[in-house]
C-alpha cells in the first residue's frame, strides 16, 4: 500500500545513471521498503556516506538473490527477511553477527536469532480485511472466525494470495496451519469448494479483486494487514475521518509477521553497516515507519501516529507457529497446499 519515494533506486537505474561514490553503503530491500528522504540525508551526513538502495522484489526474491550472490554480495545490508523465511536465511549463512545496543529497548518476543545475525525492525499482522460498506448494505453477518468462511453465505467472497509467491499469502497459510493443525488441508479444500479466489500477490488481491475503496473487484474479503484500514484513511482523496475497511481479528485469524535486517557476510563496509542497523532501531526511524510502510515499530520508545491509534487493529491472539517448525515444514506445506488447490 506504499508509494515509494522518488529517490529509491533500482539496480537498473544505478547502472544507467552514475557509479556510487567511493564511500557508500548499499542496502538491499524488498519492494515495499520506504523511508523519508530527510532521515536518509541525516544518516548520510552523520556518517559521511551515500546510501544506495537496491529494490530486489518481494521478500522471497530478495532472500533468493542474497543467497545466490553470497560469494560476491550485491549489498552490505539486507532488510526485509521476515519470520516465515528467517530460518532459511540463517541456514544459508548470509549474515554476520551484530548485536546493537538498542536491542535492550526491544521485547524479547521479537528476538528470534540468539546469534544476533538478524535484528528485528518491525512487525505487522496479516489479517482478513473486509469492505465495511458491502456488509452494511448486504446485511450479511461478518465472519468472525476461519471456520465461518466455509459457510455457504460467503461463497466466492474471499480473495487470498498464493503462499508460493506472496508473503502475506504464506502468512495466512501459516495461520490456518497453526489453527487447524494437520487438518489445514481439509480446511483449504473447503475454502476451494466455497469459491475462494487465489491470486499471485497482494497488489492484485487488494487493488483488483477487493471491493473496498482501493479496489474495484467482487470480493469484499481479502487477506491484507491489520494496519490497512489506517492506510485507507491516510491516503484517502478526498480526506476522510472514518475507515472504509476493517480487519477480522478473532483468535487465530491473523498471523504476526516480523521483519529483520542483517549485515551481509563479506561486506567491506562493516562499520557503516553496523551504523545503519543502529539507525533502523533508533526512535526517529522507528517512528517514521508506520506512515511509510504501515508496520509497527519494535522499539518500545517509539510513538505511533494518531491514524494508527484510531484505525489500525491489533489482534489479542494472533496465530503462532514455532520458527523451527516453520523452517522444517514451510516448503512441504506450500507444496501440499498447491496440490490441494489444483486438484479437481
Amino acid at each position: 500500500m506504499n508509494r515509494f519515494a522518488f529517490w529509491i533506486l533500482t539496480p537498473l537505474t544505478l547502472i544507467a545513471c552514475q557509479p556510487a561514490p567511493a564511500r557508500s553503503l548499499t542496502v538491499m530491500t524488498h519492494g515495499s521498503f520506504a523511508v523519508s528522504e530527510d532521515l536518509i540525508r541525516d544518516f548520510e551526513s552523520d556518517y559521511g556516506t551515500k546510501v544506495v538502495f537496491i529494490q530486489a522484489g518481494d521478500a522471497g526474491e530478495v532472500l533468493n538473490k542474497a543467497i545466490l550472490t553470497q560469494a560476491a554480495p550485491l549489498a552490505d545490508v539486507l532488510f526485509g527477511v521476515d519470520n516465515t523465511f528467517l530460518s532459511r536465511a540463517l541456514e544459508a549463512g548470509i549474515f554476520e553477527p551484530y548485536r546493537p545496543s538498542l536491542l535492550e529497548a526491544i521485547p524479547d518476543e521479537f528476538e528470534l536469532d540468539d546469534s544476533n545475525r538478524a535484528t528485528p525492525v518491525d512487525y505487522a499482522d496479516v489479517c482478513i480485511n473486509y469492505d465495511r460498506d458491502y456488509f452494511l448494505k448486504s446485511g450479511l453477518t461478518l465472519p468472525a472466525s476461519l471456520e465461518d468462511l466455509l459457510k455457504p453465505e460467503y461463497e466466492g467472497l474471499l480473495v487470498v494470495e498464493n503462499p508460493a509467491t506472496s508473503s502475506p499469502g504464506l502468512a495466512f497459510l501459516l495461520a490456518t496451519r497453526a489453527h487447524f493443525g494437520e487438518e489445514y488441508l481439509a480446511y483449504w479444500a473447503g475454502l476451494k469448494n466455497n469459491g475462494v479466489v487465489v491470486v499471485d500477490g497482494w497488489e492484485t488481491a487488494y487493488y483488483t479483486n477487493f471491493s473496498g475503496s482501493s479496489g474495484q473487484g467482487d470480493q469484499p474479503l481479502v487477506v491484507s494487514y491489520g494496519s490497512s484500514p489506517a492506510a485507507e484513511v491516510w491516503f484517502a482523496e478526498p480526506p476522510r475521518t472514518d475507515a472504509p475497511t476493517a480487519s477480522i481479528i478473532g483468535p487465530d485469524t491473523c498471523f504476526r509477521q516480523m521483519e529483520f535486517v542483517g549485515i551481509l557476510k563479506g561486506t567491506r563496509n562493516r562499520a557503516l553497516a553496523e551504523g545503519f542497523i543502529d539507525f533502523m532501531l533508533s526512535v526517529p526511524f522507528q517512528e517514521n515507519m508506520p506512515l511509510q510502510m504501515f508496520v509497527y515499530p519494535v522499539n518500545q520508545d517509539a510513538s505511533l501516529p494518531e491514524v494508527f491509534i484510531q484505525f489500525a487493529q491489533v489482534p489479542d491472539q494472533p496465530a503462532v507457529l514455532d520458527p523451527e517448525m516453520i523452517a522444517a515444514h514451510r516448503d512441504e506445506w506450500i507444496e501440499a497446499w498447491t496440490k490441494t488447490m489444483k486438484e479437481d
